[in-house]
């Protein structure tokens, strides 16, 4: 998606294919739809033909001339009186009106409710799709495109079967039958009352061609403006930080301003179009009046059935050739969004299920990665030849710099991604084997900067498990260090979260994510750097939970504080997406610079913080308080590797 301009990888006609396709599918109420508009056209008919024989009828009265024909050789009792006819004729032009009007408004549900029905499968499907596809076509594509797909161009292509095929179907219709109508009256006259259709129709085609561009580009500045607006609307407390309010909204008001001059000069075109055609129309009625005119006064045509009924069919021509303008405009919008719309439907499932995937209870034995290559572009590796296996029950820690492919491998063990090269085992099972529910479903992910829902607490701890129970909740909430922050809030467990979690803390967030990740009971917790954006006392809240979590259970956890790290029972260091140093923390520390070097400020760090507090605690001892723990130097603990995490380890404790 967006990769390629949708009016080029779709042509008009593989476009239109698609969209009878869909309407294929609801050919049934397509076919109800039509039958009421057409009979609509015949109640029409039958209205202007009982009209017109009212009017010969009252002619034959005052002039004294024969009565005219009758449908169907029906025709009046004698004895009846003029009025009594009269009377008769109003009463059944009153009764097709009414009839009229019920199947009027019959025909307007049944188009409607069939418009929802197909809007509902499209927004469906779409978004369906959006969830099997992978991580890489969000990669690639823009949020504000994607709402504007499955909101505005969703409806678009909706508005053909109701606005484009069913008017198209019953302008036809209507046109046909007017037409056979006009020529059992008088064959001339129609002909030279409609000479003018042809240009009708030649300028209906190149109407159509000139405002198509004009369509694909309002979708685009569409999605500009959705763009606009919802960064705006998220990074709110930046635009107001840096003072830029002003700026951004005339950046808003801009991108209104280009949409609004587009759909200006597509509006003047369709001004321009529409009266043209309107003109055309009416002089088919000059015609009538002087061709028409002359055969009435030759006793070729009578009056009413004739002359009358032949202006009122062409002012309903000339409607329903006004109704071909809304048509033109209606085809040109369903086909600019129906590109849109099927380039996201027709976007490949880059991750799925392979036919046959095997079934994955749990991990039990070890995941295994071999010399596993990836790139997010296959031109540029983010990750390396990596070769690493993590038995079960185990505990992995991931660390390295910025950009060193931490977070990528993560999102390899959920097959978020498949490797460009090498493969990815479970229990010795090719990842791509397995299905991929039950590869998600047994691997608990907590992110660095996790998301959550505009629900309850309880609903947002119970995502992945929706039948979870109360206790189910609330003891994945004790474990994650969750649960009395929850039971201190008004409804507690019934409290509802924020957009974004925007009434909550960052470690209140963090430890409601670690409690739905728990709430899963997953084999394998995965924890991407999971402490990086919390206060120090909330650290060590989350990773005294994270400890208490992992054991027993297979824990891969990505970080760069050395405190979490020390936690791990093993070390893999990734610098520039590359395997650097393994093994045992305090075997990491002797191997790795990088690692050394990240502990020595660690320890920098803990002896400012130390410092400090003795500071602190020698003011307390001069009102007779406890002094608080002896400080460890940095100094003392170079003497090995073992040594330094012992001392931080230590300090830490205490």
């Amino acid at each position: 998606m967006g990769r390629q301009d949708t009016e080029l990888k779709y042509s008009t006609g593989a476009l239109l294919r698609r969209l009878l396709g869909l309407a294929f599918e609801y050919r049934r109420a397509c076919a109800v739809v039509v039958f009421m508009h057409g009979s609509l056209v015949f109640l029409n008919l039958a209205t202007l033909g009982l009209t017109g024989l009212g009017i010969d009828y009252l002619q034959s009265r005052a002039l004294g001339t024969a009565a005219p024909a009758w449908p169907l050789g029906i025709a009046p009792p004698a004895a009846w009186s003029p009025l009594h006819v009269i009377s008769v004729l109003s009463g059944a032009v009153l009764f097709t009106a009414l009839l009229s009007a019920g199947l009027k408004y019959a025909a307007a549900i049944a188009s409607a409710a069939l418009s929802q029905r197909v809007l509902l499968r499209l927004r469906t499907n779409i978004y369906e799709k959006l969830q099997r596809l992978s991580f890489r076509f969000y990669d690639a594509g823009q949020s504000s495109s994607i709402i504007n797909r499955a909101a505005g161009d969703a409806n678009n292509v909706r508005s053909f079967l109701d606005g484009v095929l069913i008017r198209m179907l019953t302008v036809l219709l209507t046109l046909v039958a007017y037409c056979v109508y006009m020529l059992q009256v008088h064959p001339g006259l129609t002909l030279a009352c409609l000479a003018t259709t042809p240009l009708l129709w030649l300028g209906s085609v190149y109407f159509s061609r000139s405002v198509q561009p004009s369509y694909l580009r309002a979708s685009e500045l569409g999605d500009g403006m959705i763009r606009t607006l919802v960064e705006n609307l998220q990074g709110m407390q930046v635009v107001k930080a840096f003072a830029r309010t002003a700026e951004q909204a005339a950046v808003f008001q801009r991108a209104n301003e280009q949409i609004r001059e587009l759909k200006f000069s597509m509006f003047r075109r369709m001004s321009t179009f529409q009266p043209l055609m309107g003109l055309l129309t009416q002089l088919n009625m000059l015609v009538l009046i002087g061709y028409g005119g002359r055969l009435v006064i030759q006793g070729q045509l009578s009056l009413g059935s004739g002359l009358f009924v032949f202006a009122g069919l062409l002012q309903e021509f000339a409607a329903q050739v006004a109704h071909i303008t809304g048509i033109v405009n209606s085809v040109q919008s369903s086909l600019a969004s129906a590109g849109r719309v099927f380039e996201v439907l027709d976007e490949p499932e880059e991750i799925s299920d392979v036919a046959g995937a095997e079934r994955l209870s749990g991990v039990r034995r070890s995941i295994e990665l071999r010399d596993v290559s990836f790139g997010y572009q296959p031109d540029r590796l983010v990750l390396e030849q990596i070769s690493l296996k993590v038995r079960a029950g185990e505990c992995l820690a991931i660390t390295g710099p910025t950009g060193a492919g931490k977070s990528t491998l993560l999102m390899l063990l959920k097959r978020f991604y498949d490797p460009l090269s090498g493969e990815i085992l479970m229990d010795g099972k090719p990842l791509r084997g397995l299905r991929l529910s039950d590869v998600r479903g047994c691997c608990g992910l907590v992110f660095q900067d996790s998301f959550l829902f505009s629900s309850t607490i309880a609903e947002n701890i119970a995502f992945g498990v929706p039948e979870a129970g109360r206790a189910d909740v609330e003891r994945a909430a004790v474990n994650a260090s969750a649960h009395e922050f929850i039971s201190q809030l008004p409804e507690a467990y019934d409290s509802l979260v924020g957009e974004h979690g925007s009434n909550l803390s960052g470690g209140q967030r963090q430890r409601l994510a670690l409690a739905r990740a728990l709430a899963m009971q997953p084999s394998v917790l995965l924890l991407d750097d999971a402490t990086s954006a919390v206060d120090p006392e909330t650290e060590r809240e989350i990773c005294a939970a994270i400890e208490r979590v992992m054991r027993g259970r297979t824990t891969i956890l990505v970080s760069t504080r050395y405190s979490t790290l020390c936690q791990a029972d093993r070390v893999v260091v990734l610098q520039s997406g590359r395997i650097t140093a393994e093994g045992t923390p305090a075997q990491v520390l002797e191997r790795s610079t990088w690692f050394r070097r990240l502990a020595e400020l660690q320890a920098a760090t803990d002896a400012v913080e130390a410092a400090a507090g003795t500071e602190v605690d020698a003011a307390a001892d001069s009102v007779g308080e406890p002094a608080g723990p002896a400080t460890i130097s940095l100094s003392e603990q170079r003497g090995s590797g073992a040594g330094l995490v012992a001392g931080l380890r230590q300090r830490r404790a205490a």
